[in-house]
């Protein structure tokens, strides 16, 4: 296990924070409602129905360092040069960061960015021919160390721009369980690109991390989210889906929890729903800590609450209201870990 792992969180017990995206397209009313909602460990918001650019995958594309992409009908493409679609995402990141900067004045403590990871970027990025990146080892590790560059300028940015804070930085992992088996489609549907070894995924996470000089989070709302590789790869803490967790996987958690690991628990549905009490929502997570025999005591200490994914699919109003929902279930675990 990476000697990264260690028990202490730059964030205090009984946190709650999001996952990423935010519905509507206004920078500053999605700063202002993260930041005003999620005073421990508030992040900087995507908000995807701008268009191509401000969707997670075309703003980490714009974050990349000597590598471009532009927008095809398929997907976003790789480039020569910086065209206007990569000047669109740098531009959205800017007025992202601007709102992000005018909300958090005077903030202490720890805040979250998000990019995504080299797996899902691999699988998501085209290459010339139309093939995805991750059908080519050596673009999969040009692209790696194009994104560790990235994602280090941008966390010195966000760094400069808000010195009170603890960097968290959060790779957005969707496709990993995906990569890691071989069921990534490739272009034409028919087939799937190869699995890739798990000594490589690991190797680029472990790069990502180094990059980042800071706890590193990798959040994936899709099944079998893969505990142990992670861990090995340093990560301080793993996001997912409480309800895609399956009694296979509790093990790994255990392990992850007994390591040092946060725990980011989606425990809120992520789109329009009515909501139970706050003490409820987190009941399934009361229950896993017994099942696994876990202290009480630790609970509030490993888990931060979250919406179980991103929040653009909901309403304004839905994901004010989930956003405050978290923090009270988080506060109802610190209060009531029993």
């Amino acid at each position: 296990m990476s000697d990264k792992t260690t028990t202490h969180h730059p964030w205090p017990p009984g946190t709650a924070s999001g996952v990423g995206s935010m519905p509507g397209g206004d920078a500053r009313e999605a700063a202002k409602t993260v930041t005003g909602s999620l005073e421990a460990l508030p992040y900087l918001p995507e908000l995807p129905a701008r268009g191509p650019g401000a969707d997670m995958i075309g703003r980490t594309a714009g974050m990349l360092a000597e590598l471009y992409a532009h927008v095809e009908p398929s997907g976003w493409r790789i480039s020569d040069r910086p065209g206007r679609d990569t000047r669109r995402a740098r531009s959205w990141l800017g007025e992202d960061l601007d709102a992000l900067e005018e909300f958090t004045q005077g903030h202490q403590g720890a805040l979250k960015v998000s990019a995504v990871g080299p797996w899902t970027l691999a699988a998501a990025l085209e290459l010339r021919g139309g093939e995805a990146a991750l059908s080519d080892p050596g673009a999969c590790r040009d692209l790696t160390a194009s994104l560790a560059e990235g994602v280090r300028a941008h966390l010195a940015e966000v760094r400069r721009r808000v010195p009170g804070a603890e960097v968290v930085l959060q790779l957005d992992e969707p496709s990993l369980t995906s990569v890691l088996r071989g069921s990534v489609r490739t272009a034409s549907g028919y087939r799937t690109h190869a699995a890739v070894d798990r000594g490589v995924v690991e190797g680029a996470l472990r790069t990502l991390v180094e990059a980042a000089d800071g706890p590193v989070v990798v959040h994936s709302c899709a099944p079998a989210v893969p505990f142990g590789l992670l861990r090995r790869a340093g990560v301080a803490g793993i996001s997912f889906d409480l309800s895609l967790l399956t009694e296979g996987e509790e093990e790994a958690i255990g392990e992850a929890v007994e390591g040092g690991t946060a725990l980011l628990i989606g425990a809120v549905p992520g789109t329009d729903t009515p909501l139970s009490d706050p003490a409820g929502s987190v009941g399934g997570v009361r229950t896993l800590w017994r099942r696994l025999g876990l202290a009480p005591a630790t609970l509030a200490e490993s888990v931060v609450v979250t919406p179980s994914c991103g929040l653009a699919g909901a309403s304004p109003g839905y994901a004010r209201a989930a956003l405050a929902h978290c923090v009270r279930a988080a506060r109802s675990l610190a209060d009531n870990p029993e």
